[in-house]
């Protein structure tokens, strides 16, 4: 027969086991999300440019959301595991220049990165630790270079319409893979190029075909305008 403390220590070792289980929360893949900042300023609810100076006229990155192949996506799923600026001091300039907050009032970014991480991060930690998770998002911006694959196909952010199909081609024939993308409209109401959607592994290193749409999440119609941002 086992002894008490050996019953107990097998106790202490299983809630271990099972908080393991609930911080590792299972997911599919990466909808890896970048956004025009042209377009998230024109509206009518404008924007603030951050407090280190407006941002270059690039995409910036939106987000790196862990979901589901059935649509869903985890949330929130460690609590014990909060941001620490300490963990991306290397990737501070970096983050500032590709992810900025234009949320108001003006801030430093570190905001937006608290949220990030807290939401939607720890989700990922089972392989991303905190600093992977924004490297990792860093280096997709970079991989991906959606301006210069844009510009590929002479679509350019100089307030002209352009096809949905034409530009989702041009896209996929720079980086493989065909993106989803969503509009926004400016403050006089037209249809404009607001984020570019596209899915990465569960590494978060490298692109693959999305399995589902974005949840809660409406495409362009068949034409838009890209709006310039300088």
């Amino acid at each position: 027969m086992e002894s008490k403390g050996s019953i107990l220590i097998k106790l202490m070792l299983l809630l271990q086991y099972l908080s393991v289980l609930c911080v590792s929360q299972n997911f599919d893949f990466f909808f890896f999300v970048q956004q025009w900042p042209g377009s998230a300023c024109n509206t009518q609810q404008g924007c603030c440019y951050p407090t280190t100076g407006k941002p270059p006229a690039d995409f910036a990155i939106s987000g790196l959301f862990p979901s589901n192949n059935d649509g869903s996506y985890p949330y929130n799923c460690d609590t014990n595991n909060p941001f620490q600026q300490s963990q991306i001091s290397d990737l501070r300039s970096n983050l500032q220049s590709n992810w900025p907050s234009l949320l108001c009032p003006s801030s430093d970014g570190s905001y937006t990165w608290s949220a990030a991480w807290d939401i939607f991060g720890t989700c990922s930690e089972s392989v991303l630790n905190q600093h992977d998770y924004f490297a990792a998002a860093l280096n997709l911006k970079e991989q991906t270079n959606l301006l210069r694959a844009l510009a590929t196909g002479v679509i350019l952010s100089n307030g002209g319409s352009y096809a949905l199909d034409v530009t989702k081609e041009v896209i996929k024939n720079s980086v493989g893979y065909t993106p989803f993308i969503e509009c926004n409209v400016d403050s006089s109401g037209n249809s404009q190029l607001y984020q570019i959607y596209l899915c990465v592994d569960i590494s978060g290193s490298y692109l693959v075909d999305c399995p589902v749409v974005p949840k809660n999440v409406v495409e362009c119609g068949s034409t838009f305008l890209y709006p310039s941002f300088y």
